[in-house]
């Protein structure tokens, strides 16, 4: 637990975590390391998820959550926090206020590598990352930051995943009295979230075959003749708090527009949805609507399910908001774009300060020497090997 510190006989809160039984875990290990632990559930989805004899719900109105806080940690001396995401409402004010009283805050999210990586950074992640954008930083770096230790497979398991979904939604919603002023980032349905999942399971074998055949092409006939466009979920708060866009129906219309002026007429375009917006979001139509009013539909492919790594090293380039894809990409050696706020938009590695209609024609290719640093450089400092829903990261043992 270098990371993060002694912990022995320190008092550590954690909040609300992702769903499942990560945190409980977390907080185990913690209690067999000697530290005291406390925890703050703000629904019975939490609560659900925690050891018992040591949870206090939060059951007031959002306005008074940052008093409750304050006062929370204060009586109990907390000495770090640990919490799941950085852009929820009750995540972001406790951040704000240890920062302000100087306890450490720690923050979990989906890896920046993936599969095989979670993300767990000091006082914030994605763009509110305190990780250097200075490309000079890393070219400094020595060229043994590059070797990274050997790396065990994640193994995450998405039926466990998609279980603690069901569990956690359907909890939440029952025992919501309990709770009545929770606001929670996504519609609280239980009903919907299976319709969703079950909609997802269709989707991804509906398209399996299609897509197999499309990946084939990419690899063959069409290599080196497509830009590739990942899509983000639509629920993404990386679209929320780190872009412009209102919308992915938004960015989409970028992208389509632009390239229909400015790409080379004889190139593609190759849009993916994301895996976990599956269930919820077909923007196929829209895009075949759009590329017909511009004169482009014989010129889009709109896919599920092709195979992300030949998708990204047999495109010319890509175009992403922030996702985390555009690391695959460069990883991949593909010029790329981000269109919003991202903590790989740096010189050297993406076409940082290029605007999309420039991009199609001179895109600028990856500084690989470059990227090798930065990305050992992020494992190092800000990267977990494991899952939330399979292998438990070594380093929190």
């Amino acid at each position: 637990m270098n990371r993060i510190g002694d912990i022995e006989n320190k008092n550590i809160l954690l909040l609300q975590g992702p769903m499942g039984d990560f945190f409980k875990r977390l907080d185990n290990n913690f209690r067999k390391k000697g530290a005291k632990t406390f925890r703050i559930g703000f629904n019975a989805g939490d609560f659900i998820f925690s050891n018992h004899d040591n949870y206090m719900p939060f059951r007031g109105r959002k306005e008074e959550w940052r008093d409750f806080f304050i006062d929370y940690v204060k009586k109990n001396k907390i000495d770090k926090i640990f919490l799941f995401g950085d852009c929820r409402f009750y995540q972001k004010i406790a951040i704000q206020e240890s920062q302000r009283l100087g306890i450490e805050t720690f923050v979990f999210e989906e890896g920046y590598i993936r599969p095989d990586f979670i993300t767990m950074e000091k006082w914030g992640v994605n763009n509110f990352s305190k990780i250097s954008r200075d490309a000079k930083f890393y070219k400094n770096l020595p060229d043994s930051i590059v070797l990274t230790p050997k790396i065990l497979p994640a193994n995450n398991n998405y039926f466990k995943m998609a279980l603690s979904a069901v569990i956690y939604y359907l909890v939440a919603r029952i025992f919501l009295f309990r709770y009545p002023y929770y606001k929670h980032h996504r519609d609280l349905t239980p009903v919907k979230e299976f319709f969703y999942g079950l909609r997802s399971y269709y989707r991804k074998f509906k398209y399996k075959n299609r897509d197999k055949v499309i990946t084939e092409k990419l690899k063959k006939e069409l290599s080196k003749k497509y830009y590739f466009v990942p899509l983000q979920t639509s629920s993404d708060f990386q679209i929320k708090e780190h872009s412009k866009y209102n919308s992915i129906e938004e960015f989409i219309e970028e992208v389509l527009i632009s390239f229909s002026k400015y790409a080379p007429k004889d190139k593609l375009i190759v849009f993916k949805h994301h895996p976990m917006d599956r269930g919820r979001k077909d923007y196929t139509k829209f895009i075949k609507e759009l590329s017909k009013e511009l004169n482009i539909e014989y010129r889009v492919i709109v896919t599920f399910e092709i195979h992300l790594p030949t998708a990204l090293s047999n495109a010319i380039g890509t175009v992403t908001i922030n996702s985390t894809v555009g690391l695959s990409s460069l990883f991949h050696k593909t010029p790329t774009i981000t269109l919003g706020d991202a903590l790989y938009d740096i010189e050297g590695l993406t076409c940082k300060g290029m605007s999309l209609d420039d991009f199609w024609r001179d895109y600028k290719n990856v500084d690989y020497h470059l990227f090798k640093k930065f990305r050992g450089y992020l494992i190092k400092t800000t990267q977990l090997n494991g899952g939330f829903y399979g292998l438990f990261p070594r380093e929190l043992e």
